[in-house]
């Protein structure tokens, strides 16, 4: 593998308070102006010739799974001439393309991962860190074609990976399909600020004066264009402790501890090669920017022999890491350890370490000729695994434990390979583990009540003395966490009773206590997740019921309730949202804007423009501003699903105006005409009269003759949110 992997235990050393800065990172556009636009028809619908009714469940669950591998296996051995295999063995690319796929995710804000294959498309196709995948994809394609639909690329990367390891004799913990194909790229994630690639001078993100705190936003990677750290050390400075530091930082923001973060390190250096016996001058452009006859192939070398082989270029550093590079073994270690290592450089110029006086049985095969002995290397992040002292103590450990390493590694590549997934109930194939592991969330199978038994809840709710504000502010927190990028959160496991959640404060923990705790005495059979989420439903009920409008608001139950010891309260920190629009929660003043967060969290509960700003008027009007704040509150009858917030927003009689002091936060309007203080409120109050897109949907909502209109829409953006989680509906 080209590139190396890090992680560190303990808690959040990072601020959060960057959010997902899609709008100010740069876009593929920037970094190829001379691609076509095929965006330019993205108003027209997503890009899907699978069509909306194509169930892709469906289609994996008739796959012939054991052909499938039998077919992959083989391609392992099946070297091409137009891109040989090292060792006659194409399982460690394999392996570095799955890897690569997957190690985009960051538990930020989930994005990134393998989900839904987007390694096939820039920026990510491009980056320097993925260097000739695209050689891999094409390997590939000829058993995607073959089994068509019945397999995602998404998933047919991982399984690859899966088997290049199990045909070296590699430990597999298992494998989970479900992973359906996107058909271009995902336009609102955020990779960074940085207009050059890690290969063009770019310094780590990481800032020697801030530390940990310099990490922008979400990001997870060091470098703009890698997948975790510069394997030559941070900003190219062959610092094994530097290193360390920047694996510790990346792998935090990845889920991943430093154990975790050792066993993949050595466990997918046990296998392959990097790449750097050539001149790295001599490299073509990336796939991406590529000319219009290479067909998407990138990196294509003007070498005499065309750069594959022996003279094959990608990350600079050359050679393998083991002696044994197509087997498992326990030589990593052994290597690392016991042999002292000199910085030198490798025929493309790159830095990496070689080992004094090596015996000729440890030295390696020729990739190209296994005759010939060459000797073995390590990076600087492999460096980092022995010269830290917490990873010293780890690859020791591992070191005299090869089965505790083999476990370590096999779990550690699954959860890499699978944590962007979400829940295991999204899993599918034979080789789905039985094993419940704590990071996909577990939620114990919830019971679906009868009618009878709904209906006397709520009754009960009803007659309990909880406000309409109190009941849908609780359910909308409960709900309101999920995020489609990675399938966590949700109203589901009802994790709102637990820590972290708990505890958060846009949450109103003192108030949210007294609502789940009358909640607990009143919901009989029911799961309290079902008993969070029908609460919600009341207290709608009794805002259109007092509104004069009756529209049915639909429950399923059946929802279960975790517990604490399936909650892994650390990796939950990262929900907690530093700002909410839907509630007019800002606590403090962030460096992005506040409507840019806005539309970043309507983005992960998927919403659509209609349904977050219908969601905004109608949360207003219910009072469930954090802390009752009256901003954004326009109406005199609170507590009832009006569309008074439009109406008064757009109403011209009213002129706004920042609140001095307030960093145009807040605002106050006043009557035009007789003066005095109307109302108040936020900028994301604001931006649905301001933005012109926005404003257009806030007007239908404020037409006469639409209230039953956003009535209807209002309870089916609510039952959305309130059933995001619910996969198998």
């Amino acid at each position: 593998m080209d590139a190396v992997t890090g992680s560190m235990d303990g808690g959040c050393p990072v601020g959060k308070d960057g959010g997902v800065r899609a709008l100010l990172g740069r876009t593929n556009r920037d970094w190829w102006p001379d691609a076509l636009a095929v965006d330019v028809l993205s108003p027209n619908g997503a890009s899907n010739p699978m069509g909306d009714d194509f169930d892709y469940a469906t289609a994996f669950n008739t796959l012939d799974y054991t052909a499938l591998k039998a077919d992959l296996t083989a391609l392992m051995t099946d070297s091409q001439p137009w891109w040989p295999a090292d060792y006659g063995h194409y399982g460690p690319f394999f392996i570095r393309m799955a890897w690569h796929a997957a190690g985009t995710y960051r538990t930020g804000d989930g994005r990134g991962g393998a989900n839904s294959g987007q390694q096939r498309f820039a920026p990510l196709n491009s980056w320097p860190d993925n260097g000739n995948l695209d050689k891999a994809r094409r390997l590939l394609w000829p058993i995607k074609q073959k089994y068509g639909q019945n397999i995602s690329w998404a998933d047919l990367f991982i399984l690859a990976g899966n088997v290049g390891i199990e045909s070296m004799g590699g430990p597999v913990f298992g494998f989970g399909g479900g992973r359906a194909d996107v058909y271009e790229p995902e336009k609102d994630i955020y990779w960074g600020s940085e207009d050059k690639w890690v290969n063009e001078g770019v310094q780590t993100r990481i800032d020697p004066e801030r530390g940990l705190e310099e990490l922008d936003g979400p990001l997870a990677a060091i470098q703009m264009g890698l997948i975790y750290v510069n394997p030559e050390g941070p900003g190219g400075n062959p610092d094994p402790l530097l290193s360390a530091r920047d694996m510790k930082a990346t792998f935090l923001r990845m889920a991943m501890n430093s154990e975790e973060t050792v066993a993949l390190t050595a466990g997918g250096h046990t296998f392959g090669k990097a790449h750097g016996n050539g001149d790295a001058s001599l490299l073509g452009k990336a796939p991406a920017g590529g000319d219009l006859a290479s067909l998407g192939f990138g990196w294509v070398s003007s070498h005499e022999s065309g750069g594959i082989g022996q003279h094959a270029v990608t990350s600079g550093i050359e050679g393998s890491w083991v002696n044994t590079p197509t087997s498992w073994s326990e030589n990593y270690f052994r290597l690392l350890l016991d042999y002292e290592y000199e910085l030198v450089h490798s025929p493309a110029g790159a830095q990496q370490w070689q080992p004094i006086n090596q015996k000729p049985e440890d030295m390696a095969p020729a990739a190209w000729d296994p005759s010939v002995k060459v000797p073995t290397m390590m990076t600087t992040a492999d460096m980092a695994l022995k010269m830290d002292p917490e990873f010293r103590v780890i690859s020791e450990k591992f070191r005299n434990d090869h089965e505790a390493f083999k476990d370590a590694f096999a779990r550690a590549w699954f959860k890499l390979c699978h944590r962007d997934m979400g829940p295991k109930v999204r899993y599918l194939g034979p080789e789905v583990p039985a094993e419940d592991l704590i990071w996909q969330d577990p939620v114990p199978a919830g019971t679906k009540p009868s009618d009878a038994e709904v209906q006397a809840v709520k009754d009960k709710i009803a007659a309990s003395g909880l406000t309409v504000s109190q009941l849908v502010k609780t359910a909308w927190a409960s709900a309101s966490t999920y995020r489609k990028s990675d399938h966590r959160g949700g109203a589901n496991g009802a994790r709102i009773r637990l820590a972290p959640q708990k505890d958060w404060d846009v949450n109103e923990p003192a108030e949210l206590a007294k609502v789940l705790s009358t909640l607990d005495g009143l919901r009989g059979n029911l799961s309290m997740a079902d008993a969070i989420v029908l609460g919600g439903v009341v207290g709608l009920e009794k805002a259109m019921k007092d509104t004069g409008f009756t529209v049915p608001v639909p429950f399923t139950g059946g929802r279960g309730d975790a517990t604490e010891d399936q909650t892994d309260a650390e990796s939950f920190d990262w929900l907690e949202p530093q700002a909410d629009a839907f509630r007019n929660y800002l606590p403090k003043k962030l460096s992005v804007k506040t409507e840019e967060l806005m539309l970043d969290r309507a983005a992960l509960l998927g919403l659509s423009v209609p349904e977050l700003t219908v969601l905004i008027g109608g949360l207003r009007v219910l009072g469930a501003n954090h802390g009752e704040r009256g901003h954004g509150h326009f109406t005199k009858r609170s507590g009832q699903l009006t569309n008074d917030f439009f109406v008064h927003l757009l109403d011209m009689t009213s002129v706004w105006k920042a609140v001095d002091g307030s960093n145009e936060e807040e605002f106050v309007a006043t009557d035009r005409s007789i003066g005095g203080e109307t109302w108040r409120a936020s900028r994301t109050d604001l931006i649905f009269g301001s933005n012109s897109e926005l404003r257009a949907v806030a007007e239908v909502y404020a037409e006469k003759g639409h209230e039953q209109k956003f009535v209807k829409d209002f309870v089916k953006a609510w039952t959305k949110v309130m059933n995001a989680d619910r996969f198998g509906l």
